[in-house]
């Protein structure tokens, strides 16, 4: 049984270990994925074919007394739903990503004595995730920056998994693909997760000139934005229109977008821990300002290895574009960062976890 949701990032890092058990030969009819009905979970697995299960989740953080109590009273009523989900699909293990939604289902294992694994994918721990350890056998976490949080013994460093393409994909084909110039032209690739960010949105397409005379770009945009950045590309001569591409959303072609770039503009939420490393991507971070501080330990972790650079989401009007051209002006340093990024990724991350998952399914 896998539960995880709210974004992308907890998503596809399971996505990929169920591809490492599916290749160790565990048929898909034993899984099960428990998520929220309106979390962008749902899309994601069942276009995986993996058979997907609701229940009732709410925040309760940060919100107002009477809001609280409602949510509180909407975690009781998912943990219930969960509940008769664990005693109906009686899992050997529980493999858990993150998110709100993680909680009843997890308290429902442990209560029946189920195994469970959490995976954290950020360096620092979200409040689900740092309540919830007290109920798992084993952490896995993505460096061992983030053992302090849990308890001695109980963390196990495995890496980020990520879509097995990211370590395959040939970079001429990624191209051809996204209808970019196979090797004589520079690609900046701008992504603020699953729902797009608006600030890095303004921020490059008032840079949009001088950024795509130095290079051809991939701009998604997220759904809400790519109405106004179409708009805004409209207005650009023809020669530039057509080396600006833009995109609401990528899914399978989010791969060829990562390895077809020579430079990232992105926010550091969990996917970039992995994501950027598997594709050798260097790359320009700007931190949700509103996530806590994980987005900035994210961040960080990158830029020490000296794979990124990161800049506060206040100072993108402008520093965002100075910097960026930097670093497209500079490709000894853009290869210096992207062999960085290289030296972070662990390809046997989903085997890994895989491996843990197994280890905690049997008895005894």
């Amino acid at each position: 049984m896998i539960s995880g949701g709210g974004t992308a990032g907890h998503v596809y890092p399971a996505l990929s270990v169920i591809e490492a058990l599916t290749d160790r030969g565990a048929p898909a009819a034993t899984l099960c994925w428990v998520g929220s009905a309106d979390g962008v979970e749902g899309t994601l697995v069942r276009q995986a074919g993996i058979p997907f299960e609701s229940i009732a989740v709410s925040k309760i953080r940060g919100r107002n007394p009477l809001a609280a109590l409602h949510g509180m009273w909407t975690m009781q009523r998912g943990f219930r739903q969960a509940r008769r989900l664990v005693a109906r699909f009686q899992p050997d293990v529980l493999f858990v990503t993150g998110g709100y939604v993680c909680w009843p289902v997890t308290l429902a294992a442990w209560r029946a004595g189920v195994p469970v694994l959490i995976y954290l994918p950020d360096i620092e721990p979200g409040l689900a995730i740092k309540s919830l350890a007290r109920f798992a056998r084993r952490v896995a976490v993505t460096d061992q920056a983030a053992q302090r949080f849990f308890r001695a013994g109980q963390t196990v460093v495995t890496g980020y998994p990520v879509r097995a393409e990211l370590f395959s994909r040939d970079r001429a084909a990624a191209r051809r693909k996204l209808g970019l110039p196979v090797d004589t032209e520079l690609v900046l690739l701008v992504f603020g997760g699953s729902q797009g960010a608006h600030s890095i949105n303004q921020a490059v397409v008032q840079g949009i000139r001088p950024l795509l005379a130095a290079a051809h770009m991939v701009h998604v945009t997220g759904r809400r934005d790519a109405q106004w950045v179409r708009d805004q590309r409209a207005q650009l001569p023809e020669t530039l229109q057509a080396r600006y591409h833009v995109y609401d959303y990528l899914e399978a072609e989010m791969v060829d977008a990562l390895v077809a770039a020579d430079l990232a503009i992105a926010r550091a939420g969990a996917s970039t821990l992995g994501e950027l490393p598997a594709a050798g991507l260097p790359a320009v971070l700007v931190p949700y300002p509103y996530a806590g501080a994980h987005q900035w330990a994210n961040a960080r972790w990158l830029v020490n290895a000296g794979a990124a650079l990161a800049l506060p989401d206040q100072e993108l009007a402008s520093a965002l574009v100075p910097a960026v051209l930097e670093l497209l002006n500079d490709g000894p340093r853009r290869t210096a960062m992207s062999q960085a990024a290289r030296a972070l990724a662990r390809p046997e991350a989903a085997r890994s976890i895989a491996e843990l998952l197994c280890q905690l399914a049997v008895p005894g």
